[in-house]
């Protein structure tokens, strides 16, 4: 391991061999980082972190903190869980979960910019990009390849689906779907995330199956229920219809209206 002098390692923390860590870094005990992780300097981790192989943490950021919830007990056991290939930039703060047992979690290959906070609770999948000082309260989802941009704030409980994408200064207080882009405080629908799909692949037909799915639920004047049921009545088997479907659903704070 390449570790800087001046960094304090718990004797009971468990780091791969090719972990780096930089000067003035504080890893606690129970914590365990997987091969070729690199830590900078004055970076804080606290017990109950697991981090997965490949990350970058950067100068600064702080892992795995007690969260910010005044009914939290700090004596309860709870996690704070990486996946691979992470980066986390300067002054990021991730907090670990506030349930017995349970985690916060960030998946692979999530790009999480400069002075961003990540409360207790928060999943994130794959990929996703948080651009400098996003603000996720506890709790929130977020997919896979969502785009969050500068200064969005977004509510606890809240779950954003995938390939989303929120414009910058965004108050956003409701589910927002997946494929879409939003803007406005509070955040409305203003139409797909056209570019983020073509960019990630999705060919013209399933495009437009797409666009016909967000029509019916936001232009043909039905509401949700009913245009959900003519979806489904549909049967498109692709599975971005299907996605789109089964969001709607399963939100309980209901998904973000369109402008």
């Amino acid at each position: 391991m390449k570790i800087h002098p001046t960094a304090i390692i718990d004797k009971d923390a468990k780091l791969h061999d090719s972990v780096e860590v930089g000067p003035y870094s504080i890893i606690e005990a129970d914590v365990e980082i997987g091969e070729g992780t690199f830590i900078e300097s004055c970076v804080r981790i606290y017990s109950g972190t697991r981090i997965g192989k490949n990350n970058k943490i950067h100068h600064t950021a702080v892992i795995g903190g007690l969260p910010q919830d005044l009914g939290f007990n700090p004596s309860t056991k709870t996690y704070t869980i990486f996946g691979d290939d992470n980066i986390i930039r300067e002054g990021s703060i991730i907090h670990r979960s506030t349930k017995e047992g349970k985690a916060t979690i960030l998946g692979n290959k999530n790009f999480i910019m400069g002075q961003t906070h990540i409360a207790h609770d928060c999943i994130l999948g794959n990929e996703n990009i948080i651009v400098l000082n996003g603000q996720l309260a506890g709790h929130c989802h977020l997919g896979n390849k969502v785009f969050v941009s500068g200064l969005v704030g977004v509510h606890q409980f809240c779950n954003v689906g995938d390939y989303a994408m929120l414009a910058g200064c965004s108050k956003v207080v409701k589910d927002i779907p997946p494929y879409t882009t939003i803007d406005g405080n509070p955040a409305t629908v203003i139409g797909l995330n056209s570019v983020g799909l073509k960019r990630s692949g999705f060919n013209a037909e399933t495009r437009e199956k797409i666009k016909h799915a967000y029509k019916i639920l936001y232009h043909s004047k039905m509401n949700t229920r009913t245009a959900l049921k003519v979806l489904k009545e549909e049967n498109d088997p692709s599975p971005e219809v299907k996605y789109i479907v089964k969001f709607f659903e399963e939100s309980d704070r209901g998904v973000t209206d369109h402008r």
